[in-house]
Order: C-alpha cells, then sequence, then structure tokens
C-alpha cells in the first residue's frame, strides 16, 4: 500500500498502515485486565528487551483469558516476534518485532494513563487542597504502580508525569516566583480554592526518598514560592514536596 501511494506522490512518508487497519483491543485489554507482573513485563517489552516464554501453538478463543497464554496470542497475532528460540519444547525468547507495533504499546499504556488520570486527578487535588498528606500520598503511589513505566527514571520524567496528570487543570511549569522557579503551580478555579505548589525530586536510593521529600518541600519555604503577590487573592495556598523513586513516592508538606 505504501510503495503504490509512494509512486503517485513522491514526497509521501511512511505511516503505521499496519497499526491502522487492525483493531488493537487484545493489547488494550491486557494493558487494563493484567496484574503487576504482566504490566513490569510489558515494561521490559518496552525498553527494548526478551522475556522468555513457553509458547502455546494451538489456541482457541477461549484461552485467550488465561493469562497463561497472553504471549502465545501476541506472538500469533504480530504483536511479538521470536527473537530466539531456547528450547526445542516451544520455548522462545519475544521482543516487539518494530517501531509501527511499539507504537502501539506505547499508545495503549497513555490511553490507559488517561483513565486512571480521570479516574483520580479531581480526588487528588482535594487531598492535596485538604492537606491529607498521607492520603495523597497513597493514592500518588497507587497511580504510579497502576500507570508508568520507570525506565525513564530522572526527575524530569516525574514533573512530566505529573504535568500530565494535571494537565486538565490550570497548571504552569517552572515560572518564576519569590527568589527562585517552582516546578509546578496549579491555581484554583475559583477564588475561594487553594493555590498548590510542587516541587519534584528523584531520589538516588529508596533509602533518599524521605530526605528527598523533606528537601523539596525545604526549598518550597527557602526559595518564598508561596509568598506570590498574586496567591493573595486565593483562600490559601499550600506547597508540597515530591521525591520519587522508580514507583514510589513520598509527600511532604512545606
Amino acid at each position: 500500500m505504501y510503495v503504490d501511494r509512494k509512486l503517485q506522490k513522491e514526497s509521501l512518508k511512511p505511516i503505521s498502515f499496519w497499526a491502522n487497519t487492525s483493531g488493537n483491543d487484545i493489547v488494550i485489554n491486557y494493558i487494563k485486565d493484567g496484574n503487576q507482573t504482566l504490566h513490569d513485563e510489558f515494561e521490559l517489552l518496552m525498553q527494548g528487551k526478551t522475556l522468555v516464554k513457553e509458547i502455546k501453538p494451538e489456541l482457541t478463543y477461549r484461552d485467550m483469558d488465561n493469562i497463561n497464554h497472553i504471549y502465545s496470542f501476541l506472538l500469533m497475532t504480530g504483536y511479538l516476534k521470536i527473537y530466539k528460540e531456547i528450547k526445542t519444547n516451544e520455548v522462545y525468547e519475544l521482543v516487539i518485532p518494530n517501531k509501527e507495533v511499539y507504537k502501539i504499546y506505547d499508545q495503549s499504556f497513555m490511553d490507559y494513563f488517561n483513565e486512571i488520570k480521570h479516574q483520580y486527578v479531581n480526588e487528588f487535588i482535594q487531598l492535596l487542597n485538604d492537606e491529607e498528606v498521607e492520603k495523597s500520598q497513597s493514592m500518588l503511589n497507587d497511580i504510579l504502580d497502576r500507570s508508568i513505566s520507570y525506565y525513564d527514571n530522572y526527575e524530569s520524567f516525574y514533573h512530566g508525569f505529573l504535568l500530565g496528570l494535571f494537565q486538565d487543570l490550570d497548571v504552569s511549569s517552572n515560572k518564576e516566583a519569590g527568589d527562585g522557579r517552582f516546578d509546578i503551580e496549579i491555581l484554583p478555579r475559583r477564588l475561594d480554592g487553594t493555590v498548590i505548589i510542587i516541587e519534584c525530586k528523584h531520589s538516588a536510593t529508596l533509602d533518599e526518598l524521605m530526605s528527598d521529600s523533606q528537601k523539596a518541600a525545604k526549598q518550597i519555604k527557602d526559595k518564598r514560592y508561596l509568598s506570590n503577590p498574586k496567591y493573595q487573592k486565593y483562600r490559601k495556598s499550600v506547597g508540597y514536596g515530591i521525591s520519587f523513586f522508580k514507583k514510589q513516592c513520598i509527600i511532604t508538606k512545606a
């Protein structure tokens, strides 16, 4: 199809023909309904790594809901390919076949994240407004655990993750306030609402999560991020330091 169109229009760029002509519900449903082990294995695949799995060559639709047959279906339907045969008894190393199929996995995870975001974000913001630190921390950990990969494990990744979580709100990033630049600012829709300032930190180890969260909260105070004159018209303003390590976080109120 691409070659045929290319002959008609020389400037035509390649597009994802195969992905656009098939329903990708099989991947989407496995991501939605899969357990944490399946999510972790999909994330390894998205890092370009391989998985060793036993493949059942003869399947029926009744087998689709059996987690032990997921990889057989993904292989048979083109969402995975054999990288190497491990044993003669149907055990193989599997990998995502190409960039086109990788985009399907990536988009499926993003769709799943957007569902989770709409499910949780309003309640999460309300917990921050009410200064419910423990509950908001528990909810953010749940969102992290269910939705994202941590192979892009650095501070700007988590910054972007939070911006994506809050994208439907009045959110700003990296603007001047006080004596520095905050990471994230969320303004309420009404004057009787709460301004939220967030400072992000990426921890090098799990043991540093608490201290890094406290450092982020201290930075909000030391840099006087909450002293911005425009916040005075709102009911109150509150700041939070949030530290991340892989799929865990700690929140500290400034």
